[in-house]
């Protein structure tokens, strides 16, 4: 056991140092920014043409009214990619350059926009093709985002610019400054958008969609969807956030492939396409990643162990809405060699079955796109445009997930039971009752004193933040503290983020804490912190586990970090 985990610290470093990548973090953060377009256009899919499941149809009209927000939301989706992937990088490069002379992150924005329509806009018999402006153009928008900053960043650092006069306006130098860089961006894509043009006749987006095509259909593969699936559990079991590394790498497939099965559902058509967004939230990643859903359960109502039972009291419901931190770090899960397989296996598993339902059975694939914390079961079946099939594919899905972990679970919990009973016949053979009695009295005490000391700490105003994943478990620690210092009057105010979405707020912050899942992320936060002059603070899994569950002891750690 010991020679595994040593073998898995081994491999840690390489994973972290590939998560912590800027240009993979651009890339992850920038779509995660415009997951509200994706979740606010699918509404309007679902409302269109789910009902023509039960043959009920809309008029044209009206079918047409219902469409024009996801036309002009989704159809989209590229350019506004593009600006995001821009800012993030953007924000990151900054972060290399002096405070008194940073980068213009909405002159990169607007140059990475103007040259983005010049790759993806085609003139078509008179008028417009904007077909690349929506999912087929993400891949060539992260090109874009991704470009962009580096020729601004190599502008303001070698002071690449137009000298104004001391006596100009410092806001109409910055003007000027701006000149060289987004002119050297644009004509850069003007003349790749001309040579693509003359060679091939075709612009940049359809020559990356025709080059990345075959590796499009592998995807979908059994074997392609297979490795998607065991890779993003296989990175979380070795403690780096595995989504945060396999995402990037198909978020442009997976929307293309919503979007496609869309329109294979407006034409009446079958949809196939099977890798798709929710595929990974709800399929590949039920209850979260290792598809943990039914294992809360498991702990909850099949543990022996005190142990394990508490375990599955305090994360059933969080795994419930695919939070599995509390599991994955409670139990724990990560790093532990006897959940290893069925980590790793059932995610394989479900979508392979889930592959099965589609292109054998001839279910609908993910028509739609619901936020990542609706229950599996739940979404599976409203992603899927209440295909018939779906309520099977849940409920084989639960019976084989459970018959995968419970093996694994039993040989796990009688462990911590034998180990429980030997620790509680050693504890009655050396202990009396009246000392144990007095131990208890004392270490209350000094808690209680420990907890008015940190209080009276806290005399200042003090903004934490609290960064993890996907903003769930952030959620619940950041709700304690707020609420516990509400009660006891204390100037503390608390806020939550997934990592990614910080940047609008961390600049107002003193201190932020860092979930043990987004470790791998310390250095670029760190970056961030020292910038701008907060404290950085970083847990175990254990211990974060214990904040999210005791304000107290939230209360003490921030009150002993602060000064």
């Amino acid at each position: 056991m010991h020679s595994f985990e040593a073998k898995i610290e081994k491999m840690k470093p390489a994973f972290e140092k590939i998560a912590s990548n800027p240009y993979v973090s651009a890339i992850r953060d920038g779509f995660i920014a415009a997951m509200p377009i994706i979740l606010f256009s699918s509404i309007f899919t679902l409302i269109a043409y789910v009902p023509n499941a039960w043959g009920f149809y809309w008029s044209k009209a009206i079918e047409n009214a219902l469409m024009l927000p996801y036309n002009y939301s989704m159809g989209l989706l590229a350019l506004f990619v593009t600006a995001t992937t821009a800012k993030n990088l953007t924000d990151y490069k900054n972060l290399n350059l002096p405070k008194v002379n940073q980068i213009n992150p909405i002159s990169v924005i607007m140059a990475a926009e103007i040259s983005f329509f010049i790759v993806a806009v085609k003139t078509a018999n008179g008028g417009v093709d904007l077909s690349f402006m929506g999912t087929k153009g993400l891949i060539a928008a992260y090109v874009v985002g991704l470009i962009v900053p580096n020729i601004y960043y190599f502008c303001v650092k070698n002071n690449v610019t137009i000298n104004m006069p001391d006596q100009v306006p410092q806001n109409i130098s910055q003007t000027f400054k701006d000149v060289f860089p987004m002119a050297f961006s644009v004509a850069l894509f003007w003349v790749i958008e001309l040579v693509l043009n003359g060679l091939f006749k075709a612009n940049l987006s359809e020559c990356v969609i025709n080059l990345l095509s075959p590796l499009f259909s592998a995807s979908d593969s059994y074997l392609g969807l297979s490795l998607i699936a065991g890779a993003m559990a296989f990175f979380w079991f070795v403690g780096v956030q595995g989504p945060s590394i396999v995402a990037p790498a198909v978020a442009a497939i997976e929307s293309t492939n919503v979007d496609a099965n869309q329109a294979l559902l407006h034409a009446g058509k079958h949809a196939y396409h099977v890798l798709a967004i929710n595929t990974q939230d709800y399929v590949m990643n039920m209850g979260g990643t290792g598809s943990t859903f039914v294992l809360a359960f498991i702990f909850l109502l099949l543990a022996k162990s005190k142990q394990n039972k508490a375990v599955g009291k305090a994360s059933f419901i969080p795994v419930t809405f695919s939070v599995n931190e509390p599991i994955l770090f409670g139990a724990p899960i990560i790093m532990n060699p006897v959940f290893f397989l069925p980590f790793v296996l059932t995610p394989i598993v479900n979508i392979c079955m889930f592959k099965f339902f589609v292109t054998t059975l001839g279910m609908n694939s993910m028509v739609a796109t619901m936020p990542w914390t609706i229950p599996a079961p739940i979404g599976i079946i409203v992603a899927t445009g209440f295909a018939p099939l779906s309520f099977l594919y849940v409920a084989l899905a639960l019976i084989l997930d459970v018959l995968i972990w419970l093996p694994f679970f039993r040989a796990y919990d009688d462990g911590i039971l034998k180990e429980e009973q030997a620790k509680a016949a050693e504890e009655l053979a050396m202990a009396n009752s009246a000392s144990v009695q007095e131990a208890t009295t004392s270490a209350s005490e000094t808690t209680e004193e420990t907890t008015v000391s940190a209080n009276d700490t806290i005399t200042q105003d003090t903004n934490v933040l609290v960064i993890c994943a996907g903003g769930g478990t952030s959620g619940i620690l950041a709700k304690a503290l707020n609420k516990t210092a509400e009660e006891r009057n204390l100037p503390l105010h608390a806020a939550a983020r997934a990592y990614g979405q910080h940047n609008d707020i961390i600049n107002d912050m003193d201190l932020v804490i860092l979930a043990p899942q987004m470790d791998s992320m310390r250095g670029n936060l760190q970056k961030i912190c020292d910038h701008n002059d907060i404290k950085l603070l970083t847990t175990t899994g254990k211990q974060y586990i214990e904040l999210t569950r005791d304000a107290d002891k939230a209360i003490r750690f921030v009150a002993e970090n602060t000064h």
